[in-house]
Formats: structure tokens, sequence, C-alpha cells
């Protein structure tokens, strides 16, 4: 039985794996080791994997190598199932990384744009030989709706839904086709961008907002997952153990 973590500033997301395969998952917030422990004893976890955007306390991850037979934790010299092209890869979003492998998991042998809609929309191509060649990022959809209303004196901030016109008919809607549907088309457009120099191309959503984009964004192929990030970090960790 192996764990993985993805620790962020107030919530943590988990997953359980067994096989090879994701057999339960959840978020929790802010354990401390000793629950971590806990948790893991208590259900026979032998190896463990984190990602954390948190800076966690030299007891924190000594209490978990004392605890479990394996202990890694995901940074930018952490051995990868995949060649990192990216040219500061010290700066590079673990979350980034861990999506990259998680394609790579679930789309071997394949070029896949992992697209993740959080607090910001980024993009990430891994290449059908196992190259991750970079990315872009850009404001994700509260940003957006958020930014149009903090930086102008009038405009409301609108809620995440899409109009039924592309023209906006009100101000309401205008923002909202403005913030939405305007992230829909750049993730469209970027898929094509992408998939022009790497064909075919696998858009593979996940994150926050990709349940409520997914069934807007009309692009061949496209995949949806939520576990991604778990996938990929749970991958990693497998990597890691056969290498040694």
């Amino acid at each position: 039985m192996n764990l993985v973590l993805d620790i962020g500033n107030t919530r943590w997301k988990m997953g359980l794996f067994e096989g090879g395969k994701l057999t339960s998952h959840q978020v929790v917030t802010n354990w401390t080791a000793e629950q971590l422990a806990e948790y893991g004893n208590l259900r026979g976890v032998q190896r463990v994997m984190i990602s954390s955007v948190a800076n966690l306390e030299d007891d924190f991850h000594n209490r978990l190598d004392q605890s479990f037979p394996v202990y890694l934790e995901l940074t930018h010299t952490t051995p990868l199932p995949f060649e990192n092209q990216y040219a500061t890869p010290q700066t590079l979003g673990k979350d980034r990384l861990a999506a990259i492998a998680g394609a790579q998991a679930l789309y071997p042998q394949k070029n896949c744009l992992v697209i993740d809609c959080g607090t910001c929309i980024k993009y990430d191509l891994l290449t059908a030989d196992g190259v991750y060649k970079g990315g872009n990022i850009a404001p994700g959809l509260g940003m957006r709706a958020k930014a149009m209303h903090e930086f102008t004196a009038r405009l409301p901030e609108v809620s995440q839904h899409l109009p039924s016109n592309f023209i906006g008919t009100s101000t309401e809607t205008a923002l909202q086709n403005g913030a939405f549907l305007g992230s829909l088309l750049e993730m469209k457009g970027f898929a094509a961008l992408f998939e022009t120099h790497y064909a075919p191309c696998i858009p593979v959503l996940t994150g926050g907002d990709a349940g409520f984009l997914f069934p807007h964004f009309h692009f061949p192929g496209k995949q949806l997952e939520p576990h991604l990030t778990l996938i990929g970090l749970h991958h990693i960790l497998t990597y890691n153990h056969q290498a040694n």
C-alpha cells in the first residue's frame, strides 16, 4: 500500500494506492505528522511521497521517515520518469511536475497537453517520447473575474456561469463571457497551437475548475482527470522505488 499527499497551504489531498490503482482519496486540513503516521500505519502503508507548497518543519519529515519504510518528498532534484527540459527547474511548481507525471502514467507514449484549471490555468506539454518541454501560465477563472472588479470603479464581480449567448447583453453576461468564455477560447487556442507541432496531442484537464470547463471545451480526444496530481505523485514514487 502506498500513500501520496499533495499538501497545500490549508488543504491536503491524500490518495491510497494498491496494486498501482487509486483505491481511496480524501481531503483533510493541516494534519500533524503523528496523525498521518497513525493513518498510514493502520492501513499498512509501506511507501509515502509528499509534495508540499508549505514549509514543513524538519520534525515533520523526521517523524514520517521513521514511521514508514520509504518516505520521499518531491523536490526539483527528485529523479523523474520523464526528461525535464524546463530551463529553471528550481522555480517549476511541484504540482506541474506531478500533473505531467500523471499524464505519462495514464497515457504512455502519447503527446499530452495538461491543462490545470486552478487559481491559474497552466498548460504543460509532455511529448510521446517522454520529454517535458515546458508550458504556459494564465489567470484562472476566479482571478479573471475578480481582477475586473477590483481594478475598475464600477464593474461587479460576477458568478461563475457561462451565458447561452456569446454576445453579452448585460454587464453581467459581458463580464462572464469575457472571463469564462474567454478562458475556453484561450484553452482551445493553446491546444490547437500545441497540436500544430505535436500531433496528435491529448488535452488532459484537471484542477478545481476543470469540471465546469470540460463540457464546454470542444477539442478532439479531451480527457478529464480530477486526480491527476495524485496519480502523478504515485508514478514518481513507483519510479524511484523501482530505480532503487
